[in-house]
């Protein structure tokens, strides 16, 4: 009985409510307390490094660096699922997707952060979806961001006085090479706001895991369109990341404290995706989906 209520406690202790994946520029999530770091296996494979949970106002916030300590993983190269899986793991209910971006507007400036409502994918190598080896599933993606979450990620950022863009459209490219000017001038044509590498897939999986998910998305140039800026280069990017980190790290601290309810229709989002007949299902399948289907299979 004892090992049995060290381990519940263990797990309570680990447990997280805000999940944050963190990119380029925000390795570390800054005022943690009672903090643990957290090794998981998932049966997808490994996540991109340890996740760092802790206390953060109210709330229990997991953290994982997206490229690993040390920016280690290139975007094509990212497990996306495992990284997903590991939060859910973990018990978290919101899932916050932060990283660079160019800005596809002039409007949208660098320094200037974007809360997109909409993702356009033009990824080519990636696994973006739990399912397949004997099961399918179609969920809903027509609205792939959380409203009132990201309404609540909204309000922290404008708080600390960062010029906040509500909705928008994120083009996901493949990277990890930048866009051609025609590339960017193609996504311009269809009223793109920002491009980056990494949060589409993040989104459809939050989906599937039935979490709530939003992007904020930290514009650090202007890719490589606008006549009157530079082409977009790393040592560009990397001045604007410093206060772009900090930034992030304040915003989040406000959103530990002002969470919505868990009480959304995020959280039902399988309920008539699986379209399997559940006796097709391998026994292998049905248990490496055990956490993201279990309660639908």
């Amino acid at each position: 009985m004892a090992k049995q209520a060290l381990v519940s406690e263990q797990q309570e202790r680990q447990r997280a409510v805000l999940g944050v994946i963190g990119g380029s520029g925000l390795y570390d999530l800054e005022h943690l307390t009672d903090v643990q770091r957290v090794r998981l296996e998932t049966p997808f494979g490994d996540p991109s490094d340890e996740y760092v949970v802790g206390n953060l106002g109210p709330s229990r916030v997991a953290f994982l660096p997206r490229h690993g300590r040390g920016h280690r993983i290139s975007p094509s190269e990212l497990n996306f699922r495992a990284n997903v899986h590991g939060m859910k793991q973990l018990g978290v209910d919101f899932l916050l997707s932060v990283g660079a971006v160019g800005s596809l507007k002039p409007e949208i400036a660098p320094g200037h952060v974007v809360v997109p409502d909409q993702f356009i994918d033009r990824t080519f190598s990636r696994s973006s979806t739990f399912f397949g080896e004997g099961v399918v599933a179609h969920v809903q993606c027509g609205d792939p961001v959380c409203e009132r979450f990201a309404a609540a990620v909204t309000a922290a950022t404008a708080n600390e006085g960062a010029t906040v863009h509500v909705g928008g459209t994120y083009v996901c490219m493949e990277g990890p090479q930048f866009s051609t000017r025609a590339e960017s001038n193609l996504y311009r044509s269809w009223g793109a706001s920002v491009i980056g590498m990494t949060n589409l897939q993040e989104a459809k999986l939050a989906r599937e895991a039935e979490l709530c998910f939003a992007s904020l998305a930290l514009c650090t140039d202007y890719d490589c369109w606008h006549e009157e800026e530079a082409d977009v280069d790393v040592a560009s990017i990397l001045a604007v990341l410093h206060a772009n980190a900090a930034l992030a790290t304040r915003a989040i601290a406000g959103l530990a404290r002002s969470l919505p309810s868990a009480d959304c229709r995020c959280r039902s989002a399988l309920a008539n995706a699986i379209v399997t007949d559940r006796s097709a299902i391998p026994a292998r399948t049905r248990e490496r989906l055990a956490l993201i289907a279990g309660k639908y299979l």
